[in-house]
């Protein structure tokens, strides 16, 4: 959501480009104002207090002008306090210092990160899977992201009743935006509407809570029931990206939905550099919102397989990793010869099977100086009369390439694991399959081929991480381990705006194919609403602990630290699991204070984050978070060490129960793990037990982490928590 993106579309690929992340503040009218958020933390418990007036009152102050007209861009002021204004440099220093404001940070541009899925994990249409209809029709999932359609069927209210009273939200979409009972809130940031143009924001919101709508299909692929884990929740919309996604509509929705009442955020929006907590809107608007109940979930990002390009690292956030389900999209090559190859695309043409004559960019050049851009099918090199009615054949492919050069259909080497919509039949082939094409040119004197239509495919195979899903460590709290979880991230259906080509025309889909982590983090969103339906009280570290511990347990797919539980967290998220994890870490927004100044913040920096007074008087490492998972960075290598993990669970499952310590190594690694006690006996229902947690060794694994995992069992739960112990230096891979 996305905040980085890999998409499965050219008209993704526009959005990638579109998207593209700069820190700079935006120059706005004069150039020496930039825009500017002024943080002012909680909102003043007085009656009389106007924060509008305030802010003004501020900004008069500060320019010293007759007229501040032009300077205001948006106030905070219903759930925390605050205000986006046009300020020099020297203004902004002197709003810094003034009594009350917390910080004042440049706006930055953040970036957009998308159902057989939901039967892949459990979670299945009918009377096969348990719900609590009354209590999910109360459920709201805020979306935040570049609008929905409302139109869609997906969002259709036939059946629901009235919004849930606990509602304090509006339908402010704008001119012919009409709000439902099931789309019960909508609201815009910036000028036009709460209209989706891009088909992502409708796309996540369908994941997530979309109804369950019967034979849809991207041009008759995949054909099903596309549905959200919660189709009988209600849904509020916030349009924070238009163009772009900026910090101040980023924080605007945070104190709106607040306000308004909705159970859980979903997020697919990110950044692809790393900023200070204090500096995060994310991560500030969340930790409001956690201290008010409300879990955010949010999308890893889509700069992997590096390590450490993760950049959603707070650990009131829910951090969810993309990985595959069962089902992937592949399309056919027949050559020639009846040949067969297995390519991937997301390609809806049907060319009934009839062989074209193939050309190979290279034999398509321009001139003989072009042969070598050719190959690559660069759109400058290319002769266009010599493509026309052909399959063109690509070292690489830019989906747009044969499409204006009126190739019929295209075939281009991809060592991709996701594929990508095409506007004209298109097969992306892995190395040696593309050299079998190639050869075949050696061999026939009028080389021809077939490219068929995709169809989906099923599997019975493990998940796997996807390549372009962000990785760990943590850069900010090595200590804690992120992602958290991982969803299903490739080649989702789901909902689509009618604003949005999958192609290179008009024309337009209902329901389209998305692959990244902004369609894992809405899954993991749907599963924290649906546990949240059968434990309405659960604070969201607990249903975030429920989520973790109840996990399937994920294998390192390659050797390096990128393959393992820095690309999957606790592992591939159970919904149905989820509801029943037995044991729960619970952390406080008390624990929260004493963690972030355990990291040696101050009580300056601590409020920040949170807009509270603290005065830190209690501090603990941030290995010691009663987190659900364990992580811990050493220095140096191959040295002697022991670490210590103390933890705390809370009874959610039976009264009367003996959970037994179970430790299991991973990844070859001999780590020495002993839990102290190792068997904890709960008398009644909500029982807190701590217990600690020694791990050492005499080295440290040089390629990969040493990790085990942690597994509580009384005969009927397992609660799992990986603990991962790790060495080396670390940092962001830069932002090209």
């Amino acid at each position: 959501m996305a905040k980085r993106g890999a998409f499965s579309s050219f008209h993704s690929f526009l959005i990638v480009l579109l998207f593209l992340n700069s820190v700079l503040a935006v120059t706005h009218g004069h150039q020496d104002k930039q825009v500017y958020i002024v943080y002012m933390g909680s909102l003043p418990s007085r009656a009389d207090y106007t924060p509008m007036s305030h802010h003004m009152n501020i900004l008069q102050e500060v320019a010293r002008e007759s007229s501040i007209e032009g300077r205001l861009v948006r106030s905070y002021k219903r759930s925390f306090n605050g205000f986006v204004a046009r300020l020099t440099e020297s203004e902004r220093e002197r709003v810094a210092d003034m009594e009350g404001v917390v910080s004042v940070f440049p706006n930055k541009k953040l970036k957009l990160q998308t159902t057989a899925s939901w039967d892949f994990m459990g979670l299945k249409e009918g009377k096969g899977t348990k719900r609590n209809p009354s209590v999910e029709s109360d459920t709201i999932i805020g979306v935040f992201d570049g609008g929905i359609w409302p139109e869609s069927e997906s969002f259709s209210d036939k059946g629901f009743g009235p919004p849930p009273k606990k509602w304090k939200g509006i339908c402010a979409g704008g001119k012919n935006f009409t709000c439902n009972n099931k789309l019960i809130g909508a609201r815009h940031y910036s000028p036009g509407d709460a209209r989706d143009s891009t088909g992502h924001g409708t796309h996540t919101a369908s994941i997530a809570a979309g109804n369950a709508v019967a034979n849809t299909s991207f041009f008759g692929i995949g054909n099903g029931t596309v549905r959200g884990a919660v189709p009988a929740s209600r849904i509020a919309v916030y349009r924070v990206c238009a163009g772009e996604c900026r910090d101040d509509a980023i924080l605007s929705a945070f104190d709106d939905a607040i306000s308004d009442g909705v159970d859980i955020i979903t997020i697919s929006i990110g950044d692809i550099n790393v900023y200070p907590f204090e500096k995060d809107p994310i991560a500030i608007g969340a930790f409001h919102a956690m201290s008010k109940g409300i879990l955010t979930v949010n999308a890893a990002g889509n700069t992997g397989p590096d390590t450490a390009s993760i950049t959603s690292l707070a650990p009131w956030l829910l951090t969810v990793a993309a990985s595959t389900a069962n089902r992937e999209f592949v399309s056919k090559v027949v050559l020639g010869d009846g040949k067969t190859l297995v390519g991937k695309s997301v390609n809806g043409f049907d060319l009934k099977g009839k062989k074209f004559p193939l050309v190979y960019g290279k034999s398509a050049a321009l001139s003989l100086s072009q042969a070598k851009c050719a190959e690559d099918c660069t759109p400058e090199c290319l002769d266009a009369s010599l493509v026309k009615g052909k399959i063109l054949v690509c070292n690489r492919f830019l989906p747009y390439v044969a499409y204006t050069k009126r190739a019929v259909a295209a075939i281009f080497e991809d060592g991709s694991d996701w594929a990508q919509i095409n506007g004209l039949p298109v097969s992306g082939l892995q190395k040696d399959d593309f050299e079998s094409v190639l050869s075949y040119f050696k061999s026939e004197k009028s080389p021809e081929a077939a490219v068929l239509k995709s169809e989906s495919i099923f599997y019975q195979t493990a998940p796997k991480i996807l390549s372009f899903s962000s990785r760990g460590p943590n850069i900010i709290v090595a200590d804690i381990l992120k992602p958290d979880i991982t969803a299903p991230g490739l080649e989702i259906l789901a909902a689509n705006s009618l604003r949005a080509s999958p192609f290179y025309d008009t024309a337009y889909v209902k329901y389209s194919v998305e692959s990244g982590t902004s369609m894992s983090c809405p899954h993991a969103a749907g599963v924290a609403a649906y546990v949240k339906t059968f434990h309405p009280q659960w604070s969201p570290s607990m249903i975030k602990s429920a989520i973790m511990t109840t996990a399937w347990s994920m294998n390192a797919s390659q050797s390096g630290y990128a393959s393992t539980e820095f690309a999957y967290g606790a592992g591939h998220v159970d919904p149905i699991a989820a509801t029943n994890p037995g044991l729960v870490y619970e952390i406080t927004k008390t624990d929260y204070f004493a963690f972030l100044c355990g990291m040696n913040y101050n009580k300056t920096t601590v409020k920040l984050i949170s807009g509270e007074a603290v005065t830190c008087s209690e501090k603990i490492s941030p290995r010691n978070l009663n987190y659900p998972s364990m992580s811990a960075k050493l220095s140096g290598s191959n040295i002697s060490f022991i670490v210590t993990f103390n933890r705390t669970v809370t009874n959610v499952g039976t009264p009367n129960s003996t959970y037994k310590s179970k430790v299991v190594l991973n990844h070859g690694s001999k780590l020495n793990v002993k839990v102290s006690p190792s068997v904890l006996s709960m008398k009644s229902m909500n029982e807190k037990q701590s217990f600690t947690v020694t791990v050492s060794a005499s080295e440290l694994h040089s390629e990969l982490p040493s990790s085990a995992n942690l597994i509580w069992s009384d005969g009927t739960h397992n609660v799992r928590s990986p603990i991962v112990v790790y060495t080396g230096d670390f940092s962001q891979p830069s932002s090209s």
